[in-house]
């Protein structure tokens, strides 16, 4: 009997680390406009923006997406959902190591001209700061700075 119950929750637990692994992302739910959709209370955000120290963007801010997207399509586990620099907007899933949980990190240009990009979690309520982390590092290496950025929110 104990058999029973200790082989059904291994089975609940593999079950559940299969979905977490193999459940589709849904480009509509995740690749949407920063000004028309609403972020998660639990978001991390960061903009360059004219009015902010990163600020202004010098050249074109798609050719900064760009740049962008090659750093992120860098990152390990790390691919791309939907968007193009061309568009203005791209959405990357990117994979914890152990477990697979997709975390979706969008960036895009806005009036200003400003790039916000925003991370978040598919999965629970705390990410326990990898979207921040990752979100700076990307930063980091984009404007060549000498240390990582903090989140500066919409």
């Amino acid at each position: 009997m104990t058999g029973w119950i200790i082989g059904l929750g291994l089975a609940a637990v593999a079950g559940g680390m299969g979905y977490v692994r193999l459940a589709p992302s849904d480009p509509a739910r995740w690749h949407v406009g920063l000004a028309e959709g609403t972020l998660p209370g639990n978001a991390h955000v960061f903009c360059i923006r004219p009015d902010n120290r990163y600020g202004p963007i010098q050249g074109n801010p798609k050719d900064l997406l760009a740049r962008l997207d090659a750093i992120a399509m860098a990152t390990p586990r790390t691919e791309r959902l939907a968007g193009s620099a061309a568009e203005g907007r791209i959405t990357w899933v990117t994979r914890s190591a152990v477990m697979g949980f997709p975390d979706y990190t969008t960036a895009e240009v806005l009036e200003g001209p400003s790039l916000c990009i925003v991370g978040r979690q598919r999965f629970g309520s705390e990410d326990m700061g990898v979207n921040a982390a990752r979100i700076g590092a990307w930063v980091q290496e984009l404007l060549g700075l000498n240390e990582r950025p903090g989140m500066t929110g919409l």
